[in-house]
């Protein structure tokens, strides 16, 4: 929803300007990430998760569909949370009925997780709807607009990926 506060002025500390620019391309993205966010707070509502279990989730269901083995040290390390925590988290993943560990089939001494049935069901339940919108607006885009766009977020992910130092 709209307000006054997100559609009139610059925004933040951005220059005013006369005519459409860069403030309402960065006004817009601001938007879109406000959207998004809180599109992924209803989603761990929903599902009553914490964004460390969703991101586990998505990380474990997408090693799995390419064929790929995860540990928990490897969730550890993309979570970038302790060893402690990721246990702390993969035990509630199973208990909840969302991943399930077994013997790693290399590495005798590891577990693989692994994503159940019930959480790639409730995935897509809660989240199918919200991705096949998104496809239909980013197949609508003719190949030069596509390009563009991706060539402005892979730049602006560079740009807010730079660490500054006071």
């Amino acid at each position: 929803m709209e307000t006054a506060l997100d559609t009139e002025g610059a925004g933040y500390w951005y220059i005013e300007q006369d005519h459409p620019g860069s403030v309402d391309v960065l006004n817009a993205l601001r938007q879109y990430r406000a959207a998004e966010s809180e599109m992924r707070r209803r989603t761990r509502d929903s599902m009553g998760m914490n964004e460390s279990d969703l991101l586990a989730i998505r990380y474990v269901m997408r090693a799995h569909e390419a064929g790929q083995s995860i540990s928990p040290k490897d969730l550890s390390r993309l979570l970038n949370i302790s060893t402690a925590s990721t246990t702390g988290l993969i035990d509630r993943l199973v208990a909840s009925g969302h991943l399930t560990r077994r013997p790693h089939p290399k590495d005798r001494r590891s577990v693989e997780i692994l994503p159940t049935s019930n959480a790639d069901h409730e995935v897509r339940e809660t989240l199918g709807e919200m991705h096949k919108r998104m496809i239909e607006v980013a197949d609508a885009l003719d190949s030069t607009e596509a390009r563009i766009i991706t060539r402005f977020l892979q730049r602006m992910t560079w740009a807010v990926e730079q660490h500054d130092h006071p």
